[in-house]
Protein backbone atom coordinates (compact mmCIF):
# COMPACT_ATOMS: atom_id res chain seq x y z
CA UNK A 1 0.00 0.00 0.00
CA UNK A 2 1.35 3.41 -1.00
CA UNK A 3 1.09 5.84 1.92
CA UNK A 4 2.80 8.86 0.36
CA UNK A 5 3.22 9.58 -3.33
CA UNK A 6 5.25 12.48 -4.72
CA UNK A 7 4.91 13.49 -8.37
CA UNK A 8 7.06 15.99 -10.29
CA UNK A 9 7.80 18.06 -7.19
CA UNK A 10 9.80 21.28 -7.65
CA UNK A 11 10.66 24.01 -5.14
CA UNK A 12 12.29 27.41 -5.66
CA UNK A 13 13.53 29.35 -2.64
CA UNK A 14 14.77 32.93 -2.86
CA UNK A 15 15.11 32.64 -6.64
CA UNK A 16 17.22 29.49 -6.33
CA UNK A 17 15.94 26.17 -7.62
CA UNK A 18 16.33 23.67 -4.78
CA UNK A 19 15.06 20.62 -6.66
CA UNK A 20 12.80 19.81 -9.58
CA UNK A 21 10.69 16.96 -10.89
CA UNK A 22 11.22 14.73 -7.86
CA UNK A 23 9.20 11.52 -7.88
CA UNK A 24 9.00 8.81 -5.23
CA UNK A 25 6.57 6.66 -3.27
CA UNK A 26 6.65 5.70 0.40
CA UNK A 27 5.03 2.35 1.03
CA UNK A 28 3.45 1.09 4.24
CA UNK A 29 6.16 0.04 6.72
CA UNK A 30 8.89 1.84 4.74
CA UNK A 31 11.71 4.06 6.02
CA UNK A 32 12.84 6.75 3.56
CA UNK A 33 16.12 8.51 4.38
CA UNK A 34 16.49 11.90 2.64
CA UNK A 35 20.14 12.83 2.22
CA UNK A 36 22.00 15.83 0.82
CA UNK A 37 24.33 18.72 1.61
CA UNK A 38 23.24 21.69 3.69
CA UNK A 39 21.19 23.93 1.44
CA UNK A 40 20.15 21.11 -0.89
CA UNK A 41 16.52 21.47 0.19
CA UNK A 42 15.96 18.61 2.65
CA UNK A 43 14.00 20.71 5.14
CA UNK A 44 12.05 22.40 2.35
CA UNK A 45 11.11 18.99 0.95
CA UNK A 46 9.90 17.73 4.32
CA UNK A 47 7.87 20.90 4.91
CA UNK A 48 6.18 20.38 1.55
CA UNK A 49 5.48 16.74 2.43
CA UNK A 50 3.96 17.88 5.72
CA UNK A 51 1.70 20.35 3.93
CA UNK A 52 3.27 23.36 5.62
CA UNK A 53 4.32 25.06 2.36
CA UNK A 54 3.18 24.74 -1.23
CA UNK A 55 5.58 23.44 -3.89
CA UNK A 56 6.18 25.51 -7.01
CA UNK A 57 4.98 22.54 -9.02
CA UNK A 58 4.01 18.95 -8.44
CA UNK A 59 1.71 17.05 -6.12
CA UNK A 60 1.82 15.13 -2.85
CA UNK A 61 -0.76 12.41 -2.25
CA UNK A 62 -1.51 10.62 1.01
CA UNK A 63 -3.31 7.30 0.53
CA UNK A 64 -4.22 8.43 -3.01
CA UNK A 65 -5.67 11.76 -1.85
CA UNK A 66 -4.10 15.12 -2.66
CA UNK A 67 -3.04 16.57 0.70
CA UNK A 68 -4.18 20.04 -0.42
CA UNK A 69 -7.77 18.80 -0.63
CA UNK A 70 -7.82 16.51 2.42
CA UNK A 71 -5.66 18.30 4.98
CA UNK A 72 -7.77 17.39 8.00
CA UNK A 73 -7.65 13.68 7.20
CA UNK A 74 -3.93 13.90 6.44
CA UNK A 75 -3.04 15.67 9.67
CA UNK A 76 -5.03 13.14 11.66
CA UNK A 77 -2.58 10.46 10.54
CA UNK A 78 0.61 12.53 10.48
CA UNK A 79 3.22 13.39 13.09
CA UNK A 80 5.70 16.04 11.93
CA UNK A 81 8.87 16.91 13.83
CA UNK A 82 10.79 19.91 12.49
CA UNK A 83 13.67 22.11 13.60
CA UNK A 84 11.33 24.05 15.90
CA UNK A 85 10.26 21.87 18.80
CA UNK A 86 6.71 23.14 19.00
CA UNK A 87 6.75 23.52 22.77
CA UNK A 88 5.93 26.47 25.02
CA UNK A 89 8.94 27.33 27.16
CA UNK A 90 6.80 28.87 29.91
CA UNK A 91 4.82 25.65 30.39
CA UNK A 92 6.02 22.50 32.09
CA UNK A 93 6.67 19.23 30.27
CA UNK A 94 3.36 17.87 31.57
CA UNK A 95 1.43 20.99 30.53
CA UNK A 96 3.01 20.99 27.07
CA UNK A 97 2.08 17.37 26.43
CA UNK A 98 -1.44 17.76 27.82
CA UNK A 99 -1.95 20.72 25.47
CA UNK A 100 -0.54 18.82 22.49
CA UNK A 101 -2.79 15.83 23.16
CA UNK A 102 -5.85 18.06 23.45
CA UNK A 103 -4.92 19.93 20.28
CA UNK A 104 -4.55 16.67 18.33
CA UNK A 105 -7.57 14.96 19.92
CA UNK A 106 -5.40 12.32 21.56
CA UNK A 107 -6.92 10.77 24.67
CA UNK A 108 -4.09 9.97 27.10
CA UNK A 109 -4.22 9.79 30.88
CA UNK A 110 -1.91 11.90 33.05
CA UNK A 111 -0.43 8.65 34.37
CA UNK A 112 0.51 7.63 30.84
CA UNK A 113 2.20 11.00 30.26
CA UNK A 114 4.16 10.58 33.51
CA UNK A 115 5.19 7.05 32.51
CA UNK A 116 6.37 8.27 29.11
CA UNK A 117 8.38 11.10 30.63
CA UNK A 118 9.94 8.57 33.00
CA UNK A 119 10.85 6.40 30.02
CA UNK A 120 12.57 9.46 28.55
CA UNK A 121 14.50 10.05 31.80
CA UNK A 122 12.60 13.18 32.75
CA UNK A 123 11.50 12.01 36.20
CA UNK A 124 11.30 14.95 38.62
CA UNK A 125 11.24 17.46 35.77
CA UNK A 126 7.57 17.07 34.82
CA UNK A 127 6.39 20.29 36.52
CA UNK A 128 9.38 22.53 35.79
CA UNK A 129 9.02 25.20 33.07
CA UNK A 130 10.62 23.81 29.93
CA UNK A 131 12.78 26.95 29.66
CA UNK A 132 14.76 25.65 32.66
CA UNK A 133 15.59 22.34 31.00
CA UNK A 134 18.65 21.60 28.89
CA UNK A 135 18.42 21.51 25.08
CA UNK A 136 18.47 17.72 25.15
CA UNK A 137 15.75 17.55 27.80
CA UNK A 138 13.57 20.00 25.88
CA UNK A 139 13.98 17.82 22.81
CA UNK A 140 12.90 14.74 24.77
CA UNK A 141 9.75 16.56 25.87
CA UNK A 142 8.93 17.34 22.25
CA UNK A 143 9.72 13.77 21.15
CA UNK A 144 7.34 12.30 23.73
CA UNK A 145 4.48 12.84 21.26
CA UNK A 146 5.74 9.84 19.28
CA UNK A 147 4.66 7.62 22.15
CA UNK A 148 1.10 9.02 22.09
CA UNK A 149 -0.43 9.25 18.62
CA UNK A 150 -1.50 5.66 18.04
CA UNK A 151 -3.51 6.32 14.86
CA UNK A 152 -0.59 7.87 12.95
CA UNK A 153 0.38 6.29 9.65
CA UNK A 154 3.26 8.60 8.75
CA UNK A 155 6.08 10.28 10.66
CA UNK A 156 8.05 13.08 8.97
CA UNK A 157 11.20 13.75 10.98
CA UNK A 158 13.69 16.54 10.27
CA UNK A 159 16.95 15.92 12.17
CA UNK A 160 15.20 14.20 15.11
CA UNK A 161 18.45 13.06 16.77
CA UNK A 162 19.94 16.55 17.17
CA UNK A 163 20.98 17.38 20.78
CA UNK A 164 20.18 13.87 22.01
CA UNK A 165 22.72 11.86 23.98
CA UNK A 166 23.49 8.22 23.20
CA UNK A 167 20.64 6.96 25.36
CA UNK A 168 18.17 9.39 23.79
CA UNK A 169 19.21 8.32 20.30
CA UNK A 170 18.75 4.68 21.29
CA UNK A 171 15.27 5.31 22.73
CA UNK A 172 14.08 7.22 19.67
CA UNK A 173 15.63 4.71 17.27
CA UNK A 174 13.79 1.90 19.04
CA UNK A 175 10.50 3.81 18.89
CA UNK A 176 10.93 4.50 15.16
CA UNK A 177 11.69 0.82 14.51
CA UNK A 178 8.63 -0.27 16.49
CA UNK A 179 6.43 2.15 14.52
CA UNK A 180 7.78 0.78 11.24
CA UNK A 181 7.24 -2.75 12.51
CA UNK A 182 3.50 -2.20 12.96
CA UNK A 183 3.15 -0.79 9.45
CA UNK A 184 3.93 2.89 10.00
CA UNK A 185 5.95 4.84 7.43
CA UNK A 186 8.79 7.26 8.18
CA UNK A 187 10.53 9.98 6.16
CA UNK A 188 13.65 11.24 7.95
CA UNK A 189 16.66 13.49 7.48
CA UNK A 190 19.72 13.25 9.72
CA UNK A 191 23.29 14.52 9.75
CA UNK A 192 24.10 11.56 11.97
CA UNK A 193 24.29 8.01 10.65
CA UNK A 194 20.98 6.22 11.20
CA UNK A 195 21.28 3.50 13.81
CA UNK A 196 18.15 1.68 12.83
CA UNK A 197 18.03 -2.06 12.37
CA UNK A 198 15.56 -1.75 9.52
CA UNK A 199 15.73 -1.76 5.70
CA UNK A 200 16.16 1.79 4.42
CA UNK A 201 15.30 3.44 1.12
CA UNK A 202 17.29 6.56 0.25
CA UNK A 203 17.02 9.61 -1.96
CA UNK A 204 19.76 12.24 -2.27
CA UNK A 205 19.14 15.89 -3.09
CA UNK A 206 21.94 17.58 -4.99
CA UNK A 207 22.98 21.09 -4.07
CA UNK A 208 22.26 23.47 -6.94
CA UNK A 209 24.17 26.71 -7.35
Amino acid sequence: MTVLSVTNLSVVKRDRLLFENINFDVERGTLLYVKGQNGAGKTSLLRVLAGLVEPDSGEVHFCQQDIKDYRENYYQHLVYFGHKLGINLTLSALENLEFWCKQHQVTISVDTIFCTLAKLNLVGLEDIPVANLSAGQQRRVALARFWFKQDAKLWILDEPFTALDTQGIELLSKQITQFLGIGGSVVVTSHQALRLDYPTDEITLEYRI
